[in-house]
């Protein structure tokens, strides 16, 4: 594995904890966004969380030290990505804009470098030919919270070398991770498409009056042993996310059932996402 700089596009909820994760784990890393906020609420969080570790003796100061020497940010794409050898995109779940970055990704960073989305659902051939590099792109998909979350997902499409998912592969056990590797690609890799059928029927119970959103996650957290219920969950990841990703699905095949929930669209609709603003399925108080 000859990874030493990688580059995280997105300083979001996801990107911010990538970022963090490769540093603590030895690499040296740029964490790129456009908004000098999200930057500026990606330091603090890392700040944050690392006080917090230390403070439970979960991480030594020397360990705090170095992830803060590892870990840089810029708001200039081609100063993140230029000597990396490898970028992690963590940007909205949007295929144009995906598109756009990885083109963008193509022209900056070196011609050895890895170029991977975390991308929950979109698959990266629709990606991959954005660049003269397709054997190199692919999916690397983490799971929220990504420092916590143990499994990452290595997806290896048509276009993908070997060597590439190997690399990738190794980088995801360096950062303590456990990769389950999708050999073919599909929409929703394995676990989104597993969650997506739990989340589908629980909505439709809900709707149809069946049992409440609190019963529906008793019952599932008591049942199959989750530790979160399906609409803990969705507060947790964000329903916005969800209602997205179901319209992206609806518009691609045109399938009734594809359309995300009644229950769903109506707290989308009121901007109740979940744990971000203090409401979705739950009440969680102020943002």
């Amino acid at each position: 594995m000859d990874v030493k700089t990688i580059c995280v596009v997105g300083a979001g909820l996801m990107g911010q904890q990538i970022a963090l994760l490769s540093a603590l784990s030895g690499f040296k890393t740029y964490c790129a966004d456009t908004s000098s906020e999200a930057l500026e609420k990606a330091g603090k969080f890392a700040d944050g969380w690392m006080s917090k570790q230390k403070a439970k003796g979960r991480l030594t100061d020397e360990q705090v030290d170095t992830a803060g020497r590892n870990l840089l940010f810029a708001d200039n794409l081609e100063e993140a990505a230029k000597d990396a050898d490898m970028v992690i995109e963590a940007a909205v779940e949007n295929l144009a804009v995906k598109r756009g970055i990885f083109a963008q990704l193509d022209r900056i960073a070196p011609p050895h470098a890895i170029l991977a989305t975390n991308s929950s659902y979109l698959v990266s051939s629709k990606i991959a030919d954005a660049t003269v590099r397709p054997d190199k792109v692919l999916n690397m998909h983490f799971f929220n919270p990504a420092l916590i979350m143990k499994t990452v997902e290595v997806v290896q499409g048509p276009h993908v070398s070997d060597e590439t998912v190997e690399t990738v592969i190794a980088v995801a056990r360096a950062f303590g991770k456990q990769p389950a590797k999708v050999n073919k690609e599909i929409y929703g890799f394995l676990c989104n498409r597993i969650f997506s059928a739990l989340t589908k029927e629980a909505c439709y119970l809900l709707d149809m009056g069946i049992a409440s959103v609190e019963d529906i996650d008793t019952a599932v957290k008591g049942a199959f042993g989750h530790p979160m219920g399906p609409f803990e969950l969705l507060d947790m990841t964000g329903i916005d996310l969800e209602y997205n990703l179901g319209m992206e699905r609806f518009r691609e095949t045109g399938v009734l059932s594809d359309r995300p929930s009644p229950g769903l669209v109506e707290r989308f609709g009121r901007g109740d996402y979940g744990r971000k603003t203090g409401r979705g399925f739950y009440e969680y108080g102020e943002k």
